[in-house]
C-alpha cells in the first residue's frame, strides 16, 4: 500500500470537524432552531452544539447519528474523489 503524503493528520481532522459542523449548522437553521433550542432537544449543553458547529469538538459518530434524527438528514458515506482514490479504483477495478 502507497504511504499517503498528504496533509498533516491533526490539520485533515480539523477540516473534517469544521465541514461537519458547517453542515449541522446549515440543518439547524433550516429547521428554525437556535443553538438553545436544538441542545433541548437533544439533552445536551448549548456550548456541545457550539463547539461541534465551530469545529472545537471531536464528533462521535452518536453525536452524528442523534443530530440526523433531529435535523432530518441521513449520512452518506461516500469515495473521495482525490489522487489516491483513483490509484485504489484502478488497483482494485483493473
Amino acid at each position: 500500500m502507497p504511504k499517503i503524503k498528504a496533509k498533516p493528520k491533526e490539520e485533515y481532522l480539523q477540516e473534517q470537524r469544521q465541514k461537519i459542523g458547517d453542515n449541522i449548522r446549515v440543518f439547524r437553521e433550516e429547521k428554525k432552531y437556535s443553538q438553545d433550542d436544538l441542545a433541548e432537544i437533544m439533552d445536551v449543553n448549548r456550548s456541545t452544539i457550539s463547539k461541534i458547529e465551530n469545529g472545537k469538538f471531536a464528533i462521535t459518530i452518536d453525536y452524528i447519528v442523534k443530530f440526523g434524527l433531529h435535523l432530518d438528514f441521513d449520512i452518506v458515506l461516500k469515495k473521495n474523489s482525490g489522487k489516491n482514490s483513483e490509484t485504489t479504483k484502478n488497483k482494485y477495478n483493473a
